[in-house]
């Protein structure tokens, strides 16, 4: 189906779910998977369109959602699904994800806390799906299986393999003793309760950040499993980079709801946590490996020395022990011997610059382009409502609560930014196939305080989200800072 049909049926479920037509729609970044999402609008209401030629998956999605709504798990709404059950509209959850509530904060004073207090709410969360939406699941529904077992367990290390260990030159593994520690390995994990939900891909950027509530994405993959394999996807995600110490105080505060609301055993929970840390750390090397070394998508081939690191320190903490003496060695090995993808991380690691500014045009007027590109989008922000009319705004800017509340109550607004968000992607992504390394986007209004800075913050915080292989810088020219 083309890209051109899918749009247009979009567009036509748009209008039949709101009783109006979209005024704009455009396609969101590539993920991991074979989906393809669009941003759909109108002045009035928001949505994300989704196309994926696999019924069964979209069939999962619906169920799972129906049965999260019913133990309380927020997910985004289901609005409309098309008649042969390849497209649907779902609700649009803005665009801060946990992954990029992390990055913005990170280097804040007092930010590890402001971090924890996100996390576990989520985390509160997760053992809710984990616990109570099971009871309203149909486990014939799930895709592509119904359980995590021994064979998905055992395809997971041999996607890692193929996919990662493989794509390594003059490795000299062999491979069949291996293969009969990866079905040792493999085994172990039938002694695991696993008659819990899991989500099977449960990272930061699968939870978004939503009216102050984390609610779960792409969960189409949920299965009967053990509780651990999620905790570790979440606070083991390579990029994530978390410190021991807060992985640590999160698993703890973790299993304390599990010990008081689900009576499930501490001690016995966290004896099988280094081994559930090897297996999802092979896990997403072998998808790194797929998507970044085969398929040279940069995201993932960005990510390859973080899981490395990842997997070195872990190899140095919890060693595999006797039973495993040649898986240890392989990984030891493929942990030290990272430079090479170190490398060629580094040839791909950022295609395009994009400098945003905020400006006043009656002051120092339009930024000049310092990279000799000639400049780029300007934007003028004074056609919008100006809170600097009103006293109790006039000594705040566009990055202060108050001044961010007032002007997203303010459908010109809206309608403004979803206008620059089109015309914004267009050039990205003519930027990116063309091979360029700079572009300029710049916002005016008249003093440089609250319109053009506010515009320029959510315009940057969107790009970030929306390409994350794309460096974001931003310069608040009259407040004399960057972001």
């Amino acid at each position: 189906m083309s890209t051109q049909t899918i749009e247009h049926r979009l567009c036509q479920l748009f209008e039949n779910y709101f009783g109006h037509k979209p005024n704009s729609i455009y396609s969101l970044p590539d993920s991991g998977s074979q989906r393809i999402y669009f941003y759909i609008s109108s002045e009035h209401q928001k949505a994300v369109g989704t196309f994926n030629a696999i019924t069964e998956e979209n069939e999962a999605f619906f169920h799972l959602a129906d049965a999260m709504k019913q133990s309380g798990v927020l997910a985004p709404e289901v609005y409309a699904v098309s008649a042969d059950r390849k497209l649907y509209l779902q609700q649009y959850l803005g665009n801060e994800s946990l992954f990029s509530f992390i990055e913005k904060n990170k280097n804040l004073a007092g930010s590890e806390l402001v971090i924890e207090k996100k996390f576990q709410k989520v985390l509160a969360n997760l053992a809710q799906f984990q616990n109570k939406t099971t009871q309203f699941v149909d486990l014939s529904k799930c895709w592509p299986a119904s359980n995590f077992d021994f064979q998905t367990i055992l395809s997971d290390l041999q996607y890692f393999f193929y996919y990662f260990v493989k794509q390594q030159a003059d490795t000299g593994i062999n491979e069949y003793r291996l293969q009969q520690e990866f079905y040792k390995f493999a085994a172990a994990f039938e002694k695991v309760p696993a008659h819990y939900l899991i989500y099977r891909d449960f990272q930061s950027r699968n939870i978004m950040l939503f009216d102050d509530q984390p609610y779960f994405i792409d969960f189409q993959g949920a299965r009967l499993g053990p509780l651990q394999y999620d905790l570790v996807s979440l606070l083991y995600q390579a990029k994530a980079a978390l410190s021991p110490e807060l992985r640590n105080r999160l698993t703890d505060y973790y299993v304390d709801i599990l010990k008081s609301e689900y009576n499930i055993n501490p001690d016995a929970f966290k004896s099988h946590l280094p081994s559930f840390v090897y297996l999802r750390l092979m896990q997403v090397l072998g998808a790194y490996g797929f998507r970044g070394l085969i398929q040279k998508k940069p995201h993932f081939l960005q990510s390859i020395p973080f899981a490395l690191a990842a997997l070195r320190n872990h190899l140095e903490m919890f060693p595999l022990g006797e039973n495993y003496m040649y898986l240890s060695e392989v990984l030891h090995d493929i942990s030290i011997n990272g430079s090479d993808y170190q490398q060629q991380s580094n040839t791909k690691k950022t295609a395009l610059t994009v400098s945003v500014n905020s400006f006043s045009f009656k002051k120092k007027g339009i930024p000049p382009d310092t990279t000799n590109n000639g400049g780029g989008f300007v934007f003028d922000c004074r056609i919008l409502p100006n809170p600097g009319r009103y006293p109790q705004y006039t000594r705040l800017t566009g990055l202060d609560e108050e001044v961010i509340d007032f002007l997203e109550k303010e459908q010109d607004v809206d309608s403004f930014l979803n206008n620059v968000r089109a015309l914004i992607k267009q050039g990205v992504d003519n930027y990116l196939s063309r091979g360029f390394t700079d572009l300029m986007v710049s916002f005016g209004c008249t003093g440089g305080q609250h319109r053009s800075v506010y515009c320029a913050a959510t315009i940057a915080r969107w790009l970030s989200a929306t390409w994350p292989d794309i460096a974001v810088e931003v310069k608040h020219h009259e407040q004399n800072f960057g972001e």
